[in-house]
């Protein structure tokens, strides 16, 4: 005879939650019906290998799904633990109640907590009535003595159990599907969900004798035990790519948050490419059941290029696996895991320089990306970075800490230097001064390499510098040839009177060997080069970056400003001409001559002038 229960009170308030609110997808139901099944399982193995007694031990452990598309009818069976009368009524009377919560207790007390577990009938088992209009679930205890039992529910007031005879170890439930969800009885259909969330589950997973989950969840083993071509083969079938990874990160952590991870770096960056933005394929899982599929917030945006799988048992399984709610927590783990990362980038850049040096090229966009977006993570971010130096060969880089131990005692800066090549670089006028005075500057070919710098801001508590921006001045004295500090600044006074509203001052430099003249934005935060990508930016915004005034400085030292000091005298029209060539190089030699058709009229004239001024006599 049947025997009536009630759920206990408020249960019918909690189920309508479950059943409307708590899971946004029907398909929830069989995610956590499976993993009930898989926790059933890992609960008897652990009493086995504890050498408990146990019906049936002769039965494997394993999971089996039946459909029938006709009935609408999915039948979920496991042969783990079972449940006696008394766990029925608390385990599915009492919708709060967690059996894995009091069998883990019971863990501690024995001072056992090694079992693997996830949550044994508490609220997930619940979601079946998402698309279930009756729930009948029959089950045998593992204990030798128990008997089998019947339970049967249509979520509305209540319950009814009852004993049954010859029942096999476990735990069988049969959902009677609703008509508006009677696809989930449809083979193809419930294959595709078991494959995406329960893939990795540990026990065989059948569907009308078709095995299922035949990959292994290989980040859960020992590394020591797993080959490098096991390793290939999953990152192959997780990334679908059919290349070797370039970098591999597998760790496990206890403590602030138990974390089991395994990290892949692909070989080529696809987003170099230009043809899309690459998403993250880090995949959120609790004890190998999909929690999350590829959530935003694991890893900061910088890092979508990673792919792998992050499996924490700290997740609020009896709440929600899929909504993940709890941010914090979240929050945590994306800590976590971008720290780790970044240590392992850079023990790799030490013990593997060289792929290290393809990794970069690969993602070095993505590493700057991160200085300039993601504060906590900056000065990680700042080691890692490598730069061409003015002391090394063509093509080899340095990293900043290298920089900051061949610095002499005396300097206090990291100087900079963005040019186009290497060959720019080294022939820019605002080179000259380091050159002459041998002092270290990185060469800079990313054009938002600035951004990177200005938010990075200093380094090992030496400020980074634009080589425009520095205060270092020449030791060598004027030569006999050079001007006078008279005429230097009778010309200065005459070039600013020439060039008008072009310039907003001129004097003598002390920072030119080679070249005879330089531009220096007034703007002390902002580079001739910064100026140039934020006019970019905001080129259909003109007013949003308003126009700045550049200083000329001039070299009394150079032959052409010797000469142009003594043509204004003569030939005033001349001398006018060839100011504005002078200060239109400099813009060229800083990037910020953005229209060139002035200069090369004015150009074309000069060009005139010389080739008839001897003619004219």
């Amino acid at each position: 005879m049947s025997e009536k229960h009630q759920f206990q009170a408020e249960i019918q308030q909690l189920l309508d939650i479950v059943i409307h609110s708590l899971y946004t997808d029907r398909e929830i139901f069989i995610r956590e019906l499976v993993s009930n099944a898989a926790d059933a399982c890992e609960r008897l193995r652990f009493l086995q290998t504890a050498s408990q007694p146990v019906f049936q031990p002769e039965t494997a452990l394993g999971i089996a799904i039946k459909v029938d598309e006709a009935a609408g009818t999915v039948t979920i069976t496991d042969t783990g633990i079972g449940m006696s009368q008394a766990e029925l009524v608390e385990n599915l009377g009492t919708i709060a109640h967690s059996g894995t919560r009091a069998f883990l207790k019971s863990l501690e007390e024995g001072k056992k907590p090694d079992a693997a577990l996830i949550g044994q009938f508490g609220v997930g088992f619940y979601s079946a009535f998402m698309v279930a209009t009756q729930v009948v679930v029959s089950t045998r205890s593992y204990r030798p003595e128990d008997q089998g039992w019947l339970w049967t529910s249509t979520g509305g007031g209540g319950y009814e159990i009852e004993a049954a005879a010859d029942l096999p170890r476990g735990t069988a439930i049969v959902l009677h599907l609703k008509p508006e969800n009677k696809e989930f009885a449809r083979p193809g259909q419930l294959e595709t969900l078991i494959k995406r969330y329960s893939r990795f589950i540990q026990f065989p997973i059948e569907l009308d004798g078709k095995r299922l989950n035949t990959m292994q969840a290989i980040w859960s083993r020992n590394k020591s035990e797993i080959k490098e071509e096991e390793y290939t083969e999953f990152y192959q079938y997780l990334g679908h790519d059919q290349e070797k990874p370039l970098f591999r990160l597998h760790f496990t952590a206890d403590a602030p948050l138990a974390i089991q991870s395994l990290l892949f770096v692909p070989s080529r960056n696809w987003e170099s490419t230009g043809m899309m933005r690459i998403e993250s394929e880090v995949s959120l899982y609790c004890k190998r059941v999909l929690i999350q599929d590829r959530p935003k917030e694991l890893f900061p945006e910088w890092l979508r290029f990673l792919k792998g799988v992050v499996d924490s048992e700290d997740m609020p399984l009896n709440i929600s696996r899929e909504t993940m709610q709890d941010t914090s927590l979240m929050q945590k783990l994306n800590k976590v895991l971008t720290g780790r990362f970044l240590k392992f980038l850079a023990e790799q850049a030490e013990a593997n320089p060289e792929t290290y040096e393809k990794f970069y090229k690969e993602y070095q966009r993505f590493l700057k990306e991160g200085v300039v977006s993601d504060y906590t993570h900056k000065d990680q971010l700042g080691k890692l970075l490598r730069y061409e130096s003015s002391t090394l060969d063509q093509g080899k880089t340095t990293s900043l800490h290298d920089y900051v131990t061949r610095m002499g005692s005396d300097q206090n800066e990291i100087f900079y230097l963005l040019a186009p090549s290497r060959e720019a670089a080294e022939s820019s006028p605002y080179f000259e001064v380091f050159q002459q005075k041998k002092v270290e500057v990185l060469f800079l070919q990313d054009p938002w390499d600035e951004f990177v710098m200005e938010h990075l801001h200093n380094f090992e508590g030496k400020s980074l510098k634009a080589a425009e921006k520095s205060s270092l001045v020449l030791e060598k004295p004027a030569t006999e040839q050079s001007l006078s500090d008279e005429d230097a600044a009778a010309l200065s006074k005459w070039l600013k009177e020439a060039l008008g509203e072009r310039v907003n001052d001129v004097r003598s430099s002390r920072r030119l060997v080679d070249s005879p003249v330089i531009v220096v934005d007034q703007d002390q935060m902002m580079t001739a080069s910064m100026r140039r990508i934020m006019k970019a930016m905001n080129k259909d915004r003109e007013s949003a970056m308003p126009e700045s005034k550049t200083d000329l400085e001039i070299n009394p030292a150079h032959g052409i400003i010797r000469q142009l000091n003594q043509l204004r005298q003569t030939d005033a029209g001349l001398a006018t001409l060839v100011a504005g060539q002078l200060f239109d190089n400099a813009c060229v030699a800083a990037g910020l001559l953005e229209d060139p058709r002035q200069m090369v009229k004015r150009l074309n004239v000069l060009l005139e002038k010389v080739l008839t001024r001897p003619a004219n006599g």
